[in-house]
């Protein structure tokens, strides 16, 4: 009769083990405190980079897993005139923009998708 409670146990316990597996293959990591889908990407149209003459490096503190990379290439690739590439590795975001651009609303529109802008250089 114990082998048994402790099988029927052990079952329970891989089957959760398997559902939440299941879960971050399917939605990802909740660092970002959600287990919804990814957001649909905003792609940017105009990809040949000789069309952006500006160009800048951010640093972005807070981003985990590929939840927090789509949100923060969404929010500034919803700018005019930007592409974004963004590097979870170094937590590291390219912006290329077609006209000069400002910190401060770059670091506006990071702190407004749940993240913090921490650097702020121009590309050389």
């Amino acid at each position: 009769m114990g082998t048994a409670v402790i099988c029927l146990i052990l079952t329970v316990i891989v089957a959760l083990a398997v559902n939440s597996v299941k879960k971050r293959i399917q939605y990802g990591s909740s660092c970002c405190g959600t287990h919804d889908p990814l957001p649909k990407k905003i792609r940017v149209s105009d990809r040949d980079a000789s069309h952006y003459p500006c160009c800048y490096r951010l640093t972005v503190d807070g981003m985990h897993c590929s939840n927090c990379v789509r949100h923060v290439e969404n929010a500034l690739n919803s700018l005019p005139g930007v592409w974004v590439t963004v590097n979870l590795a170094e937590k590291s975001v390219l912006v290329r923009s077609k006209g000069p651009l400002e910190e401060d609303g770059l670091s506006r529109t990071v702190s407004e998708a749940g993240y913090t802008l921490m650097d702020f250089s121009q590309c050389v």
